[in-house]
């Protein structure tokens, strides 16, 4: 089903849904059947990190470490591959999305529906230089590294109309404020067909966006009852989706061909008198594990994981840069 975008019925339309969603989030849940269904088995968590502050995001630094970013304490944070944290940029202004291409990696400021107008920056690993490419992001997110080099970022601010999807290309400086309209946009994450990539938005559905389409979403998984905060994503070269959940704490396995949602950790939540969301599980990245592949996760509970699967699922990566 392609999905129509741009007015502002729809604009309406999303802000409410992600208002009653986030409510929904916070109450109760049934004490009928679990949602999502649970499909933990095999799978093995070990905590590398804990109590850094509010995760945001993360990725592979290609030597068995990571950069992540803390979105309320403001920092660009390394990981080395022995688990020894040290922050390398300070001061930043809700930091979010982050990806490493090279010798540098690129992070994005300004995340959340109602925060200053954000930038795409650039940190020198080498020399610790930082470059800022592009100012006046409204709210932006997520941020992914495409095969031919170029940068897509998330936008989820309500300072204005939605700005959806924005692309940047480092080699030439050309950026483009909305390739894709989708409003109100998060987790973004390669399609294994190289051709595609995959997103979520405040309507808790995830979309494939053809990347010579982008004005033509489809939706592939959508979450019952709205009772879900879909984050950050990676997808396999089987063409499975691991999804990022703060509604459960979660991450979430999608067939993507089914549409069928389940989890394979729950429950990791800031521990707090209430719930204040978002507060749960925020990227999901695969990264190598000695031979094989593991998903790392951060969480808003200042924790960076590891999960190891079972035997029988192959974790290889949709993105040729992993």
């Amino acid at each position: 089903m392609a999905i129509a975008m741009g007015s502002n019925r729809i604009r309406a339309a999303v802000l409410a849904i992600a208002i009653s969603a986030a409510a929904a989030a916070v109450a109760p849940m049934a004490a009928a059947d679990p949602y999502p269904p649970m499909c933990a088995a095999g799978w093995e968590a070990t905590t590398l990190v804990e109590g850094v502050g509010n995760l945001e995001n993360l990725d592979a630094d290609g030597a068995g470490g990571f950069y992540v970013t803390g979105l309320l304490d403001g920092f660009l944070a390394h990981v080395d591959s022995a688990g020894r944290f040290e922050k390398v940029l300070t001061g930043l202004d809700h930091p979010a999305g982050v990806r490493v291409a090279g010798p540098y990696v690129y992070f994005v400021t300004g995340d959340g529906l109602t925060e200053a107008p954000g930038t795409l920056q650039r940190y020198e690993i080498a020399t610790g230089a930082v470059t800022v490419l592009v100012t006046g992001l409204n709210g932006a997110n997520g941020l992914l590294l495409l095969p031919d080099g170029d940068l897509l970022f998330s936008t989820i601010g309500m300072n204005g109309p939605p700005t959806g999807i924005g692309r940047y290309r480092p080699s030439t400086g050309e950026y483009t404020r909305t390739w894709s309209s989708l409003p109100l946009t998060n987790g973004l994450a390669l399609a294994p067909d190289g051709k595609s990539i995959y997103t979520d938005n405040l309507t808790m559905r995830v979309f494939r966006v053809p990347l010579d389409a982008p004005e033509s979403p489809v939706v592939v998984a959508g979450i019952p009852n709205l009772v879900s905060m879909p984050d950050d994503m990676e997808a396999t070269r089987s063409d499975t989706l691991f999804v990022a959940d703060h509604a459960f704490g979660s991450i979430n396995k999608i067939d993507t061909s089914a549409g069928q949602v389940c989890a394979i950790i729950t429950g990791l939540i800031k521990p707090g008198p209430m719930r204040n969301p978002p507060d749960g599980t925020t990227s999901v990245r695969i990264a190598r594990d000695g031979d094989g592949w593991a998903l790392y996760i951060t969480s808003m509970d200042g924790t960076l994981r590891r999960l190891r699967p079972p035997a029988d699922i192959d974790l290889t990566p949709a993105s040729p840069t992993r």
